[in-house]
């Protein structure tokens, strides 16, 4: 991914002036242009991810654009699943997909931060030297992601139990895909197909084809025999069965 910003910056750099083809007169700025490749590499990545045959062009990505949160969320399960990662690389996947790891942690809820443990941290445990309480205090501390020997992990749909996901966003922002998926299995685990489908027909998901792609890359990248992988298959299934069904209404309906 990282790759694709040297080559970039070399078209950049052979004008002396880089303007703004839809705002005349303005100046595009280096760090607009780096944040605009970056864009573009990720959609390219996301949409390789989402078609899950590695045939997806850039093109086809960027027409299906994905929000920057489910963005993030592919490439981190992609690359590192639910196992801990590196916070410097998941620092800039956030920062390719125009978001901070700040917001990421508290404003989405969508990952959690773990320091890693020193030989003195190792040695105090042996010896009892802090309880249960004190550890996950420091585990769930946001100032940890500032340490450069931090770990971070996703949060499973499971943890994030928010009353408002896949209803609201923070700030009046659009509700993010992986929201609406995790709210979903939420809503599918508590057996109320009803709400399910008030939730999919409310939000004009069973025709959106991107969210269709999302839920099958989800099942890809889950465990077997997961309840996770379960949930998603459900839904999957059933997102299918009744569309097929509507479509079908649809030619036959009106006058028989």
């Amino acid at each position: 991914m990282w790759a694709a910003t040297g080559p970039a910056l070399e078209a950049y750099s052979k004008h002396p002036v880089v303007k703004k083809a839809n705002d005349p007169g303005q100046v595009m700025t280096v760090s607009e242009f780096l944040a605009q490749v970056r864009r573009i590499v990720v959609d390219y990545v996301v949409g390789r991810v989402l078609s899950g045959d590695g045939t997806s062009s850039a093109e086809e990505a960027a027409g299906d654009r994905l929000d920057e949160l489910t963005a993030y969320y592919l490439l981190h399960r992609h690359d590192f699943g639910m196992d801990e990662a590196p916070a410097g690389a998941c620092i800039l996947y956030a920062i390719s997909c125009g978001v901070s790891d700040r917001e990421l942690a508290g404003t989405w809820d969508l990952i959690g931060f773990t320091k890693r443990k020193t030989a003195e941290d190792e040695e105090d445990a042996e010896m009892g030297g802090r309880g249960d309480a004190e550890m996950a205090d420091e585990e769930a501390d946001p100032d940890v992601e500032e340490d450069s020997g931090s770990k971070v992990k996703l949060k499973t749909w499971a943890q994030r139990k928010g009353s408002t996901l896949g209803y609201e966003a923070p700030s009046g922002k659009p509700v993010p895909l992986i929201d609406r998926v995790h709210c979903l299995m939420h809503l599918w685990k508590a057996g109320d197909l009803h709400k399910v489908d008030d939730y999919l027909d409310g939000n004009g998901l069973r025709r959106q084809e991107l969210f269709k792609r999302l839920l099958q890359s989800l099942i890809e990248l889950s465990p077997h025999g997961s309840e996770e992988r379960s949930l998603l298959e459900s839904i999957s299934n059933h997102v299918q069965a009744k569309g097929a069904v509507d479509d079908r209404q649809l030619v036959i309906a009106p006058g028989g």
